[in-house]
């Protein structure tokens, strides 16, 4: 049934809030009705007038609501102004239904009577007619408070979503487009010399864009298969750069199994190679650590290229965005603590990180995948 419909739309924060205020209304006549049956009028139909009075309270209090509702709308004078009119409008209907059990089915009629019961009313002990709207107007803008920062926190919710979204599609583009451009010369050249060598490089190529591809959201991968990634993109650049670049990986065995983000860890390495080894004559060695510390893991990638010498600001992307999203996607997945830390000197470049570790079950690894070894 539609009307049937029209209540189960209603949303239970204020069904929830509306049987409260009746209890609690329940509660306060059923109390001043006792009192007032055991000390001052002993008479049974003082129950029946509370049991009315109260019957349209609970009324008034849906009406109240839908007030509410449509003046929220509204400026906050308006909404003043407007509650002002509502709590006179409330005392006015309230009053005028206590002078009607109270004293018209007795037989005392009259405007000058009506009058006299109303500014009656306004004594202290009639005021509870103004409480209860004004009670009702407050439960109404407690909760449409609460349910404003609701909605900012799934706002908020939404919009790291989406910028996390963002951010794993920049990752995906991340990959310095001079990269592919590099070894796609690269691996024209190897064409005439090297079919074999050729044919390696593609599939490291392509291995590379299927991983990078396939991160996506907030998924994280294990630390294995990071540095498999890494290892293939080393490889193509080693094509290129021949013996002038060596890489090193110094890992703990017992964080193989750790999960990162994917694709953390290239855009440091791009960082060394792109502006430590490749503008160095005589070329250099890239170290990538990964240790643990008791509760933490440290990652760091250094290397002994041109270092502060350098002539633009580490980077491994030609869009900008290399460094300073991996730094933002660290802290906004593992904390502000996580955030790159940079050091350079004349020797080389340093960039560092540390993530929390957590234990969790080692899947059986190779040994050559265990040994730290130079590529």
């Amino acid at each position: 049934m539609p009307s049937l419909k029209f209540i189960d739309d209603i949303p239970r924060t204020w069904k929830r809030a509306y049987l409260w205020l009746c209890l609690w209304y329940a509660i306060n006549y059923g109390v001043g009705t006792f009192i007032e049956w055991k000390l001052k009028t002993p008479h049974t139909y003082v129950f029946w007038n509370a049991l009315y009075l109260f019957e349209a309270l609970c009324i008034l209090i849906i009406a109240i609501f839908f007030y509410c509702n449509w003046l929220f709308r509204f400026s906050i004078y308006v909404q003043v102004v407007g509650h002002l009119a509502g709590a006179m409008l409330h005392f006015l209907i309230m009053g005028s239904l206590s002078y009607y059990l109270e004293n018209y089915v007795e037989g005392f009629i009259g405007w000058d009577i009506w009058k006299d019961h109303l500014v009656g009313l306004l004594r202290w002990e009639g005021l509870h007619f103004h409480d209860q709207y004004i009670i009702t107007v407050g439960v109404y803008y407690v909760i449409r408070y609460f349910q404003g920062l609701q909605r900012q926190e799934h706002e908020k919710s939404k919009l790291t979503l989406k910028n996390r979204e963002m951010q794993i599609s920049l990752l995906k583009s991340q990959i310095n487009p001079h990269f592919l451009f590099n070894t796609l010369n690269s691996i024209n050249t190897l064409i005439g010399s090297s079919k074999e060598q050729a044919r390696k490089v593609i599939t490291q190529l392509s291995d590379i864009f299927r991983y990078a591809l396939d991160s996506h959201g907030d998924r994280m991968v294990k630390l294995i298969h990071e540095l498999d990634f890494i290892d293939n993109y080393i490889r193509i650049q080693q094509v290129r750069f021949g013996d002038r670049m060596k890489f090193v990986k110094q890992v703990d065995f017992t964080c193989l199994s750790v999960e990162i983000p994917p694709m953390i860890l290239q855009p440091l390495v791009e960082n060394s190679v792109k502006y430590g080894i490749a503008p160095k004559d005589d070329g250099g060695t890239i170290i990538l650590t990964v240790k643990r510390f008791n509760n933490m893991i440290f990652f760091e990638v250094k290397d002994d290229g041109l270092g502060s010498k350098a002539k633009k600001i580490m980077d491994g992307s030609s869009s900008g965005v290399g460094i300073s999203n991996t730094d933002q996607r660290l802290k906004s997945i593992f904390g502000p603590g996580a955030g790159l830390r940079i050091r350079s000197n004349e020797w080389g470049y340093s960039v560092s990180f540390f993530i929390p570790f957590e234990e969790v079950e080692q899947e059986q690894i190779t040994v050559n995948d265990l040994n730290s070894k130079a590529v």
